[in-house]
């Protein structure tokens, strides 16, 4: 704990899979730890176990991440591939019904907070910190403020526009997010926290005017900072959390023992529509591709000689032993592969997962991203060969990895947040 410093009972927004809980844990547990502060995490209650340190609290959101994509409306999500207005529609029409009980329970959580953290989603932290008149920060998990450097994440072919272009996808982005969430959201500001409606345009133009702080939880080894972001625009480089103490079964240990380092395949928190034809479908791209897997999640399927079924292992134990790395794309899955060193594969369903699999192609880390539902044993045997077979892709994601394993994004996080309170 600083010296002389007050602990501060600080609420940290973590609305989604465990690809967006796992950095805010991290977070948490460095405030914990070198700051002495009181963390109250809000998460889906699937994910209590993460939050079991001293000085860390869950309080539990009712929506559940893994029933949301298994259902209809999340099968369309994820269907939906990078087409914008899909997705945040999608969003809509999930979160829609259950709206009102959400917003309740973040407001619940926020009680007695000192300081609030949390997504651009709903923009929660802001309304929340007015309501509370506590301090509040913004948290990308990819890239969101505007630029004219590059396009926004979801709307890659604005880069034919030129500098122009980019800078218009992200504010059409911004306006198209506002747009649905309003309905919600200003009922909510209004009846509930006491405030004044926002207008059309919505919260943005004015939070950027201010200057609030937002914490862009990624690499600059990944994403160069463009010059035409603010000062308060932080990119603190990547949130990771590790388990030191984690040992692996001795099934896992045996395998890794008896051979070459293998290929991990797995899809997070993406629930394929036919999970046991894609486990069949990557079973025989493994083989194809003459290599040993390990592959983690849905449909699996057994264990044999040459591929290890296994669910939860931690993957900053296991990615630095693979020989490649094959995954859905999604931010933290991400992090972890290039911080291991060892080539990606990114098979993106949605969402920003396209956008960080051509990041990892642009940085000769890895082949160019094979799209979920274009994947086939050839396509992906083709890809993993790739991966595991080019020197060229191997020493880049070598030296990718020591770059980001010599960040330390939870630190500066930390060290930006001490000027808020």
């Amino acid at each position: 704990m600083t010296r002389g410093r007050v602990s501060r009972t600080v609420v940290i927004i973590a609305a989604g899979s465990r690809g967006d809980i796992q950095p805010c844990v991290a977070l948490a547990q460095a405030m914990v730890s070198s700051r002495g502060d009181h963390v109250r995490l809000v998460a889906s209650g699937r994910y209590a176990s993460m939050a079991t340190k001293p000085g860390i609290e869950l309080a539990p959101l009712t929506a559940d991440p893994t029933e949301i994509l298994d259902s209809e409306a999340g099968q369309e999500l994820l269907a939906g591939g990078r087409n914008p207005i899909k997705f945040l529609g999608g969003f809509r029409r999930i979160l829609g019904p259950m709206a009102e009980r959400l917003l309740t329970e973040c407001l619940d959580a926020c009680k007695g907070a000192d300081l609030i953290i949390g997504p651009t989603l709903g923009m929660l932290p802001q309304h929340l910190g007015e309501h509370l008149g506590v301090p509040w920060a913004l948290v990308h998990f990819q890239p969101s403020h505007p630029t004219g450097a590059f396009p926004h994440p979801f709307v890659p072919h604005t880069r034919f526009l030129g500098t122009w272009g980019n800078r218009l996808g992200f504010l059409a982005i911004d306006q198209i997010a506002w747009q649905l969430s309003r309905p919600f959201i200003n009922p909510w500001r209004r009846d509930v926290l006491g405030l004044h409606p926002l207008s059309l345009r919505g919260p943005l133009q004015d939070i950027r005017r201010k200057g609030h702080p937002v914490l862009a939880a990624f690499s600059q080894a990944v994403v160069p900072r463009p010059r035409d972001w603010p000062q308060y625009v932080h990119l603190t480089g990547y949130w990771f959390l590790d388990e030191p103490d984690w040992e692996p079964p001795s099934v896992l240990a045996d395998f890794l023992g008896s051979g070459p380092p293998p290929v991990y395949v797995g899809f997070g928190s993406m629930r394929p529509k036919d999970p046991e034809a894609t486990g069949r479908m990557v079973r025989a791209a493994l083989r194809k591709a003459g290599v040993r897997g390990i592959v983690q999640g849905a449909a699996t399927g057994t264990s044999d000689d040459d591929v290890l079924a296994v669910r939860d292992v931690p993957h900053a134990w296991l990615f630095p032993r693979m020989a490649a790395v094959v995954h859905h794309g999604g931010a933290g899955t991400t992090s972890a592969g290039l911080r291991a060193g060892v080539p990606t594969v990114v098979c993106p369903f949605f969402g920003d997962q396209p956008y960080w699999g051509e990041r990892i192609a642009a940085l000769s880390a890895g082949p160019a991203p094979l799209p979920f539902r274009e994947m086939n044993p050839h396509r992906l045997a083709h890809a993993i060969r790739q991966a595991v077979q080019t020197p060229a892709i191997a020493d880049r994601a070598a030296a990718l990895g020591r770059r980001i394993a010599a960040e330390d994004g939870t630190a500066r996080a930390c060290a930006i947040l001490d000027n808020l309170t």
